[in-house]
């Protein structure tokens, strides 16, 4: 738990402010993670209007992410300029220089890094998943594109020959 800022001793104001802006960031990625579990949920169902909702949320939280992200930076370079460093130290770094809060640090840290890894490996299931579905878009998009564009031609063997494959932008409109 963070302590309140009058109960901080001036020279770990800076560190305590870092671990707020960490907590607020392992907030808004579990939120981001809440979003992208509904999304998928929404495209199980084939629920556009759910899609397309989850989707604005989590651009909202994206938004938020970059924000405190940026804020975390100015922070954690405020403690570099405050310490005298020549580089932007890391967390592990910064509980190593603060050892009273090595602790709350390392599981800040620990957590958010856990979260983080979830919701990159529920993007990359919703990314694949958003390619299978533009890919069987395309398909149908060539097989309608040739059957209105003339005579249907086929093979020998019964099966229609296949218009050139057509651009992601062109198949969804």
């Amino acid at each position: 738990m963070t302590p309140r800022p009058a109960q901080v001793p001036a020279a770990l104001k800076p560190i305590v402010e870092l671990e707020a802006i960490l907590q607020d960031l392992l907030i808004e990625h579990q939120r981001q993670l809440k979003h992208l579990d509904s999304q998928q949920l929404a495209m199980q169902k084939m629920a556009v209007k759910e899609m397309e909702a989850a989707r604005q949320q989590q651009e909202a939280s994206r938004s938020r992410i970059i924000a405190l992200e940026q804020r975390r930076r100015t922070q954690v370079m405020q403690i570099a300029r405050i310490n005298q460093l020549q580089t932007e130290p890391k967390i592990p770094q910064l509980a190593e220089m603060y050892p009273q809060r090595r602790v709350q640090l390392m599981k800040l840290h620990a957590d958010l890094k856990s979260v983080m890894t979830d919701v990159a490996n529920k993007s990359f299931i919703a990314s694949r998943l958003a390619s299978a579905v533009l890919g069987h878009l395309n398909t149908a998009m060539r097989i309608i594109n040739q059957a209105v564009g003339g005579g249907g031609v086929y093979t020998q063997r019964g099966t229609p020959r296949m218009a050139r494959r057509i651009g992601v932008m062109e198949a969804v409109g």
